[in-house]
């Protein structure tokens, strides 16, 4: 589909807005990270509230994997951007080992009938908090190297 556009604008301009999609989801994901942890410190953390957390998770991480990051390198490719590429190379391996850890919990507490105990859950929930807050910075760094650097470049087509 992309491929048949016939300016940068076109071809590119939908990598913003699916950018924009994207973060949106991360902001929704950031509120039912904090809702969880705050359930969790007072005993209250509901299986709903973490299946619910788990459901956006796994959107989260499935998104950035299968759309976002893909969308990402095609670009810095067309715009034969070797250190954007070189970036991707270097912070992919550690986006996939969170996003590991991100279905790890999720496969964990996502249904009910998980065997650890309220306080294993909550460890795991901060040490998972951790990780997103490292994954968002390698993921805004991939954005503003491999998609905001070529904005100038596509503003001129």
């Amino acid at each position: 589909m992309l491929e048949s556009c016939t300016t940068a604008q076109e071809r590119w301009g939908g990598v913003h807005k699916l950018i924009d999609r994207w973060l949106a989801e991360r902001k929704q994901l950031v509120l039912q990270y904090n809702q969880l942890r705050q359930a969790a410190e007072t005993g209250k953390a509901s299986q709903a509230t973490l299946e619910s957390f788990c459901d956006v998770l796994v959107d989260y991480v499935s998104a950035g994997h299968f759309e976002v990051y893909e969308q990402l390198i095609h670009e810095a490719e067309a715009f034969e951007d070797q250190g954007g590429l070189a970036l991707a190379r270097q912070v992919y391996p550690r986006i996939e080992t969170i996003t590991q850890s991100a279905v790890e919990f999720n496969d964990l507490y996502g249904r009910a009938g998980s065997d650890d105990d309220r306080q294993q859950m909550h460890e795991r929930l901060l040490r998972l908090g951790g990780l997103l807050h490292e994954r968002f910075e390698l993921e805004d760094c991939l954005i503003e190297v491999l998609h905001t650097a070529h904005q100038d470049i596509l503003s001129a087509s």
